[in-house]
């Protein structure tokens, strides 16, 4: 059995290695058009900021170690540019010495991932403008800092790679501008969790703009310049196309594999495509989304990985499926950790599910333990059921692992009322007795059995102007004085029941404190004293926090 894989890096490379494990006598053929194979492409921006400083560790295999170790004929610099699937032939041309010869195949695994998107207004001629997806672009821009030494940077997209390259070119000592078109970075946050990383990033010096597109680039007289949409203009040293990605997926067409209206390849759940001696995995495909089981495309390392291993089982005989992709991620942007999985509030409302959130901000581990520090939590769940849809979680501690804890439950078709169950690990200086994902789910559980019901930083306006509802403030008189809603009533916790009467009861009372834990208590104080009442989801630092960045 001959197996040609085309593309060296993530999906590739496990789907050779994998079929070699299975099979040790099948002939395998790795093709990859650029000269590095199973390089780390996640870790890339950060050889730039000087995190990583050996190139040799950016490869986690050579051509040479992956044949030492897996027998996989591997050709670097050879480009398959041709398929014809009825006669299962490629057509591949050799970069180092421009020929042209063929292979035929009894399976063809097409790993080619994803290609960054170059838009109309950046194609000048300009050697200061930069794109990250491999090796060389890699080096060509930190070799272009070591020459040049830049002062400025403008980065073009608020993804990951915009992101993670804000970060480490600004610890190579640019000053950076951000520009997204988006109001808010970060596509899996929700635009209240992205204010508070807006917040911090603009602690660290960047300048953001959002909410305004690129109308071109210019190059006059030796200075570079940015042309936005509200006429602005920035001059840089140097500008980062990270505006996002689209399958690689040239090489497929020519096969004439069936594909969506995005151009990614649609596969089944063994990875094969309309052509059945043809698999297909990683960036270049279109994958079922685990929590709506809807068509989505979600280009990450992890996703990929697993991909081409189930189709290296299936060439094998083995009967491995892909379930799906929920998009778990994480970002470290300077010491902050952001960290998602499942759907956020944008994807539940258009796959017209009937959801709710809880926003909190519990610590990352033990208060009185020496270190602790605030997370701030968001968890979208199903009304009807409690069912975990998806979670953000952005913290200095702690994050990420949280999100792998709801990553598991959303896998396990899990609800609030097993996170309230889950029994986690505990000590002061890793969590609390009751870990924040507990508390996550015992605030969804209050919810459902109609404990309290909420209302959201958004909502809190209109509340004010609302003859028939009272804002009531219950925090301490030093914090109402540090800021507050203007027209709420103020009234400290601790001295709610001596005053209970200064409330109208013919009125909803709308309750927030910092957080939502003092104004929870104070609701259900109200509750049973005869009170209609509503928590203020995630407090007044919520709320503070993403009214202030919508000033921007």
């Amino acid at each position: 059995m001959k197996t040609i894989i085309i593309g060296g890096v993530a999906g590739g490379a496990s789907a050779a290695a994998r079929l070699r494990r299975l099979d040790e006598e099948a002939e395998i053929i790795l093709l990859e058009r650029g000269k590095y194979i199973s390089y780390a492409n996640c870790g890339l921006p950060y050889f730039i900021g000087g995190e990583i400083t050996d190139k040799k560790a950016l490869t986690l295999q050579t051509p040479q170690s992956f044949n030492a170790r897996f027998a996989v004929d591997v050709r670097i610099e050879n480009e398959a540019v041709l398929i014809d699937a009825e006669k299962q032939v490629v057509t591949i041309h050799n970069l180092m010495d421009d020929t042209i010869y063929t292979e035929s195949y009894d399976n063809l695994i097409l790993s080619p991932g994803a290609e960054p998107v170059y838009p109309a207004f950046a194609k000048i001629e300009d050697d200061r403008i930069f794109t990250l997806r491999t090796i060389p672009d890699t080096f060509r821009i930190h070799d272009y800092i070591e020459a040049h030494s830049p002062k400025t940077a403008v980065i073009i997209g608020g993804g990951f790679i915009g992101l993670e390259m804000a970060e480490n070119l600004t610890k190579a000592g640019l000053s950076v501008s951000l520009v997204e078109a988006s109001d808010h970075i970060l596509a899996p946050l929700d635009y209240d969790m992205a204010a508070h990383v807006h917040h911090y990033l603009r602690e660290k010096g960047l300048s953001l703009y959002l909410k305004q597109s690129v109308k071109s680039l210019s190059s006059h007289l030796g200075n570079l310049t940015v042309h936005l949409s509200n006429d602005r203009e920035i001059k840089t040293d140097l500008v980062l196309l990270a505006i996002g990605v689209r399958p690689d997926t040239q090489l497929a067409k020519t096969a004439s594999l069936a594909m969506n209206e995005r151009g990614a390849i649609l596969v089944d759940e063994f990875m094969q495509t309309s052509s059945p001696h043809i698999y297909a995995v990683g960036d270049a495909v279109e994958v079922r989304n685990f929590v709506t089981q809807l068509p989505s495309y979600v280009p990450l390392a992890g996703p990929a990985n697993k991909q081409g291993r189930i189709a290296a089982d299936h060439i094998a005989g083995l009967t491995s499926k892909y379930s799906g992709t929920q998009g778990s991620s994480v970002l470290k942007l300077f010491d902050l950790t952001i960290a998602t999985t499942g759907l956020n509030e944008k994807q539940a409302a258009e796959s017209n599910l009937a959801f709710d959130k809880v926003c909190l901000y519990p610590f990352s581990h033990a208060t009185y333990y020496p270190g602790a520090s605030s997370l701030t939590m968001k968890v979208v769940f199903e009304k009807e059921t409690g069912r975990i849809l998806g979670a953000q979680t952005l913290g200095f501690e702690g994050a990420e692992k949280r999100i792998d804890v709801l990553a598991t439950a959303i896998r396990a078709g899990m609800t609030a009322f097993d996170l309230t169950e889950l029994e986690l690990c505990y000590a002061p200086p890793f969590s609390s007795a009751k870990d924040p994902v507990n508390m996550a789910g015992f605030m969804i559980e209050n919810i459902l059995k109609g404990k309290v019901e909420q209302f959201h930083w958004n909502d809190a306006d209109s509340v004010v102007h609302d003859e028939n509802a009272l804002l009531l403030d219950v925090r301490t008189e030093e914090e109402y004085q540090m800021g507050h809603i203007e027209g709420s009533l103020h009234i400290p916790l601790h001295l709610l029941r001596n005053r209970i009467e200064e409330l109208d009861s013919s009125k909803t009372i709308y309750v927030h404190c910092q957080s939502g834990l003092r104004s929870y208590v104070a609701c259900r104080i109200l509750s049973q004293k005869g009170f209609r009442c509503f928590n203020l989801a995630g407090g007044y630092s919520f709320y503070d926090t993403v009214t202030s960045d919508l000033q921007y």
